[in-house]
């Protein structure tokens, strides 16, 4: 599945295609692909803050282009950001993103590595926590590197832009965090750095940080943002994700929620289908085919990659069969409802739905009901055990006592 050990596949196709699928921009594009070319054995690097206790697809993307690059031969060199997950990456915020207690971190990062190694194998790879030098540095080391950057790099991002003119707080924290990750680059001595379209800045900042220690700057490969089941990018403080942690069913489920026009984008950054099947399915999307077979397509890759061949197709028989012939699943998440709390609380509380105002907005469109009978769900402790259907896809099963 990986690459040998310390056996680097020079292949042009092959280094072409790493360069090239779901690549948004690579810096510098021609002395990477000469280096790949070289037969060299590089440090690719890739950082990850346990901010969240969840990976998800959108944070699987870099983790497959890693892969990719492991697959070549190359060395993965994973960062779990258990010292810049304390500060908080604002890159991708419209607002200020609060310092995290290190037990939030401690505990988020539990599961990194499991989650990590579905992707990745970590058994051919260097996994580095950056509290280890990070945690070390002197106001002094920290000024000299704060040197490298002028005030208005940081303040002319786009995100940073929009919040000083609408007035909102910037804090003097965030103008620390591209610091950090670029010092990153310098304690594990990367070739490469890859990153998500959104991170730009702050890979740049690890270039420069280089070369004013006397390294030579890194190679920057950046992938693309994707959205998420409710058409906004994929965040884990939206609650609009597919982790992978999710179990066969709810990914397959969760998948066939997405919009038809992320379909290609998905194929392309989150599976490994090989290019010519995607373009073969782009094609017959163009000329009018049914975008549930694709996408059908999709969540079967998808589910694939992390529960294996024989759970994917369970998991598409079972949607078939609830969704195509009007059947139920056969798990459904069973909870108790007692006098006092809301079927509505306890069904948010378990990330059926996503949040109150979403069930407020499928209850006054009538997409609530009694899977049995039919009928809309109007709220209220049921006399009875119900199973309510929720939207087209969504089912549980509410047990009153």
């Amino acid at each position: 599945m990986f690459g040998a050990k310390n056996q680097v596949n020079t292949d042009p196709k092959a280094v072409e295609e790493v360069l090239n699928r779901g690549v948004v921009e690579a810096i510098d594009r021609e002395n990477l692909r000469k280096e790949l070319l070289s037969g060299k054995r590089l440090r690719v690097k890739l950082g990850i803050d346990p901010t969240s206790p969840h990976i998800h697809l959108g944070r699987s993307v870099p983790l497959l282009k890693l892969r990719d690059f492991q697959k070549l031969g190359h060395l993965p060199v994973v960062i779990i950001g258990n010292f810049t997950g304390l500060v908080g990456d604002t890159s991708d915020k419209d607002s200020e993103r609060p310092m995290l207690e290190e037990k939030t971190i401690a505990k988020n990062q539990k599961t990194y590595l499991d989650q990590i190694g579905r992707v990745i194998d970590l058994k051919n790879a260097e996994v580095r926590y950056n509290a280890d030098w990070l945690g070390d540095l002197t106001y002094r080391e920290i000024g000299e590197q704060a040197d490298q950057f002028s005030l208005s790099d940081f303040i002319s991002r786009d995100n940073i832009k929009r919040r000083l003119d609408a007035g909102s707080r910037v804090s003097l924290r965030e103008v620390l965090y591209p610091l950090m990750q670029g010092y990153d680059s310098i304690a594990v001595d990367a070739d490469i750095e890859l990153g998500s379209t959104d991170q730009r800045f702050n890979l740049l900042a690890g270039r420069r940080l280089q070369e004013r220690f006397g390294k030579k700057p890194q190679n920057i490969v950046m992938t693309p943002l994707i959205l998420g089941t409710d058409g906004r990018k994929m965040s884990s403080s939206w609650g609009n994700t597919i982790i992978l942690d999710d179990s066969a069913d709810e990914m397959f489920g969760k998948v066939m929620r997405l919009e038809d026009s992320v379909i290609a984008d998905y194929l392309i950054v989150c599976t490994r289908l090989p290019l010519k099947e995607v373009e073969e399915i782009k094609k017959t999307l163009a000329a009018d085919g049914n975008p549930k077979d694709a996408k059908m397509r999709l969540a079967r890759e998808i589910v694939a990659m992390y529960h294996g061949k024989e759970a994917a197709e369970k998991s598409e028989n079972q949607f078939t069969e609830v969704f195509s012939k009007g059947g139920l699943p056969e798990n459904i998440v069973t909870i108790n409802v007692s006098d006092g709390i809301s079927v509505a609380d306890q069904v948010v509380a378990i990330k059926i739905v996503e949040s109150k105002s979403e069930w407020r907005r499928l209850q006054e469109a009538g997409a609530i009901t009694d899977a049995e009978s039919g009928e809309v769900f109007k709220g209220g402790k049921p006399e009875r055990e119900i199973v309510l259907k929720i939207g087209k896809r969504r089912f549980v099963r509410i047990v009153p006592h």
